[in-house]
């Protein structure tokens, strides 16, 4: 800490300076130490976690935060301290602060990964990227920073309280990140760039496989087989997609579109009893 010079007039002497610096340092600050000296007032532990959560019960989160910050910063190695953290991260996560929250509780989980709550910040964490997630045409890193948080509960306290719910909202993120593939992919089709979209469409199946857009991904990658004149290939994906999703009004138009390219065996085109009729198109997902 570097020692503040003593305010004395220039008429003084050495001596007279010399006797000043051996002063107390009580008496040795210049205006302004004796405020910052009068702020910092030591308290009982109990007593600012209280306060905190006095704040929280009030719905002032942002006083709320900065108490549990004072927790720490008064009482470091006392239990309320490591308590605190967690809290001001979910002070920050309820004020919608989800940057600050996500290093709150970065900060907790890296000092403290065995910790009781640990889960329990693995959760917050997920939370405050899960708030940001956007719409499919956007930026997926807040999908996948939430898909990462949620993975990392459920492989870490697979028995933990919110193990169930972070696993519903990883297959939500799932989802979400197969809707951006299936965005993209459908752009490269329209375009007429057919083989980057065979190659968006295939990765939704073989790495979203259990998502809800798997059918039409396979739907679409029969499109683009056909556009490609790549004719068995096209036959093979649909025949794929009516052998697991037979309901499906993807297979439908699939079907209906070999039978209007007429690529069928007699035997596949009798299956189009139930199909749309050829040419019918489905009104594409934006």
């Amino acid at each position: 800490m570097k020692l503040q010079t003593p305010c004395f007039p220039k008429a003084l002497g050495r001596i007279a300076a010399m006797m000043l610096l051996a002063l107390p340092l009580a008496f040795g600050g210049c205006a302004g130490t004796e405020e910052e000296e009068a702020a910092y007032i030591e308290r009982p532990v109990e007593d600012i976690y209280n306060e905190a959560m006095n704040y929280m019960e009030a719905g002032r989160y942002t006083a709320a935060a900065k108490t549990f910050d004072e927790v720490e910063r008064q009482h470091p190695y006392s239990k309320w301290a490591t308590k605190a953290q967690v809290m001001a991260g979910y002070a920050l996560y309820m004020e919608a602060k989800y940057d600050d929250a996500i290093v709150a509780l970065n900060r907790f989980i890296d000092l403290h990964p065995g910790h009781k709550d640990a889960a329990y910040a693995w959760y917050l964490k997920g939370l405050s990227y899960y708030e940001q997630i956007s719409d499919v045409a956007r930026d997926q890193r807040m999908t996948e920073g939430a898909l990462d948080a949620f993975d990392n509960l459920v492989r870490r306290y697979p028995d933990s309280d919110y193990a169930r719910d972070a696993r519903l909202k990883v297959d939500l993120a799932h989802d979400h990140l197969a809707g951006k593939d299936m965005d993209v992919g459908r752009y490269y089709l329209r375009a007429g760039h057919h083989l980057a979209a065979i190659g968006r469409f295939r990765r939704v199946i073989e790495k979203w496989g259990t998502t809800t857009h798997v059918p039409e991904a396979l739907h679409r990658l029969t499109e683009a087989y056909l556009a490609l004149g790549v004719v068995e290939e096209a036959r093979f994906t649909a025949a794929v997609l009516r052998h697991n999703y037979p309901d499906s009004e993807w297979y439908q138009d699939s079907w209906a579109l070999l039978d209007s390219q007429d690529v069928l065996t007699a035997e596949e085109r009798g299956l189009t009893q139930t199909a749309r009729i050829p040419g019918e198109v489905r009104e594409e997902t934006n």
